[in-house]
């Protein structure tokens, strides 16, 4: 194996490992394939790649990398893998790199291809499972880039239980187009607005064109920076590390520290289910609410709390949104991205104001060993986190005067979502909508309904057999949702759906309904024309029906075949539990 170069392009010289050492941990895994005689096959494969004696007695820190051209999230993740690789390497482990796999969320986006999303979350935490195993490492490094590498990171650190440090790859700085800054988002919006006739083909190119300048993630607070704001919030990361766009130096820095804590939390053996608790996963709620996250926060915290074996119920996170503010003003529903967060300390500014405001668990444990008190402490005293009187960010609410007296995040219920659905609030908390059901089987009718401009104000859009079951993969549906908000929607249409949402969708729209359709959720017995009422301070979703109608129908709906019966998403679509439990695969949890 080559040696990686260092973060500013020079190549690193000098053995791995530390010869100054004092030897190797009598408890790690990989003495298993590196100590006493019987394992020289072993060392001998390992010397073949340019390992040596020193490495032998050093922790082995494992890197998953899902680095790919698939995806301008993850396309520059070998630099960053490098960078924690010597981290890593100069604090006396053993590192060793290898790759797994990511689907790019955004490109898949109005495809059949989206169904692979979210199997791809599991994927990535059963191969990263796999190898942890299989070659006997010590402590990762888990490297995320787009939507589901982040989880499935961080599910397979939970797994393993290996001591472990999540990296984010950082998100992309912002395109520009007519004066003004703009994501991926805008030109999903852009669409719609085309083929409303209120935007030109030449401007819709000229904004396809601009809207992603480089690498890194989706710049929005979309699904891969609010899953890097809560990994910090949780405790699986670093406080701090999650706001540094991905081509910036600092990101660098950040990978560079992650190697180095990774040998760190081996020695100490500190392990996930040490930073992990009910209260930690409160924290995590919390921030991601007040940041107005994305509602995938909710699926993806339910499936790492499975794994971690911490109890959490969907209904929690209405509980924790309704005590907490929303403090912040990005992207979809605001102006701002993840850049702007990090010119003014990134993450931690909001930590600091959550727990000045006794919003916050100050003394949940963090990756670092330190509290999340005492990280917010620390960070100040190393001059990493400006003084709260050096902060001026418009696009930042103090948490007295904040930019909604509620989180984002809202649970409704009801006869048409009885283990709840989801909505995060963009705009309007009080939304009350009553309209009739236009009903959709899959998100293709529904989108070509749209796009032919048949739309009309007060309708309630329902797609179905979306779930995590009944796609299979529970597609995202942001071509629908902005093409919604694009012909001038935004506020007067409503979606439900058993699927679920991007990070990047904003407006009046209900996802996550459980049960889903596949498995006779009320969903099901929708039929056009019916009157669906929403009402969002009662955290009402339900249709306008008595349950023995439903129940009538719904017991003469017809059993739907599954959409694959072979290959990986008819295994996928098989073994997914529900939305309102995380659509967890891994039969070991509840």
């Amino acid at each position: 194996m080559s040696t990686p170069e260092d973060a500013d392009g020079t190549e690193e010289s000098g053995s791995r490992g530390d010869p100054e050492g004092s030897g190797k941990l009598d408890h790690l895994p990989s003495n298993d394939v590196t100590e006493g005689p019987e394992r020289a096959p072993h060392r001998a494969m390992f010397r073949a790649m340019g390992y040596d004696d020193a490495d032998f007695d050093s922790p082995m820190i494992g890197i998953p990398n899902p680095a790919a051209d698939v995806t301008p999230c993850n396309v520059h993740l070998d630099d960053v893998a490098d960078a924690a690789w010597n981290g890593a390497d100069e604090a006396g482990g053993m590192p060793v790199e290898f790759g797994t796999i990511t689907i790019s969320d955004a490109i898949s986006m109005g495809t059949e291809g989206m169904k692979a999303s979210l199997i791809s979350r599991e994927v990535i935490a059963d191969s990263v499972e796999l190898v942890a195993f299989g070659e006997r490492v010590d402590g990762l490094v888990t490297v995320g880039g787009c939507d589901k590498n982040l989880p499935g990171m961080m599910m397979a650190a939970i797994r393993t239980d290996l001591p472990s440090v999540f990296l984010y790859g950082g998100s992309i700085m912002p395109g520009e187009h007519e004066g003004r800054d703009v994501t991926i988002v805008q030109v999903f919006e852009g669409v719609g607005a085309y083929a409303a006739g209120e935007m030109s083909e030449d401007e819709l190119d000229d904004l396809e064109r601009n809207a992603c300048p480089g690498a890194g993630s989706c710049g929005g607070m979309f699904t891969a920076n609010t899953m890097a704001t809560v990994s910090e919030a949780i405790g699986l990361a670093p406080l701090g590390s999650a706001s540094a766009p991905a081509e910036d130096e600092a990101r660098y820095e950040v990978a560079h520290r992650a190697g180095e804590l990774a040998v760190e939390v081996v020695e100490e053996d500190r392990r996930p289910s040490d930073v992990l608790s009910r209260k930690s996963f409160e924290n995590a709620m919390a921030v991601g609410t007040a940041v107005g996250g994305s509602t995938n926060q909710v699926l993806h915290l339910l499936a790492l709390a499975a794994e971690a074996g911490v109890d959490l119920d969907v209904a929690e996170f209405d509980r924790v949104s309704r005590r907490t503010p929303k403090v912040a003003d990005f992207q979809p529903g605001g102006s701002h991205v993840m850049n702007d967060l990090h010119e003014v300390g990134g993450v931690p500014v909001v930590v600091r104001r959550l727990l000045e405001a006794d919003l916050l668990h100050g003394d949940a444990t963090t990756v670092t060993g330190r509290t999340l008190a005492e990280e917010i402490a620390h960070l100040e005293e190393t001059g990493r986190l400006p003084p709260e009187s050096e902060i001026d960010a418009e696009f930042l609410s103090p948490v007295e005067e904040p930019k909604q007296p509620e989180g984002a995040i809202k649970v409704l219920s009801g006869n048409l979502a009885p283990d709840g659905a989801v909505l995060k609030a963009t705009s309007d908390d009080v939304f009350r909508h009553e309209g009739p059901a236009r009903v959709f089987e899959n998100e293709e009718d529904a989108m070509a309904y749209v796009q032919e401009g048949r739309v009309e104000s007060g309708d309630v859009i329902v797609i179905r057999n979306e779930g995590p079951r009944g796609g299979p993969g529970m597609r995202e549906m942001l071509g629908v949702t902005a093409a919604v908000v694009g012909q001038g929607h935004e506020d007067d249409v409503a979606l439900i759906t058993d699927g679920r949402f991007s990070g990047g969708t904003r407006g009046p729209m209900i996802g996550h309904v459980a049960p889903e359709a596949f498995v006779g959720g009320p969903i099901g017995a929708l039929r056009d024309g019916d009157t669906v009422r929403i009402d969002v301070p009662d955290r009402t979703l339900a249709v306008d029906l008595p349950d023995s109608e439903i129940d009538r129908r719904l017991a003469e709906r017809e059993d739907p075949e599954p959409a694959y019966d072979s290959g990986v998403l008819a295994k996928y679509g098989r073994d997914f539990g529900s939305a309102a439990d995380g659509a967890v695969t891994n039969p070991g949890v509840e």
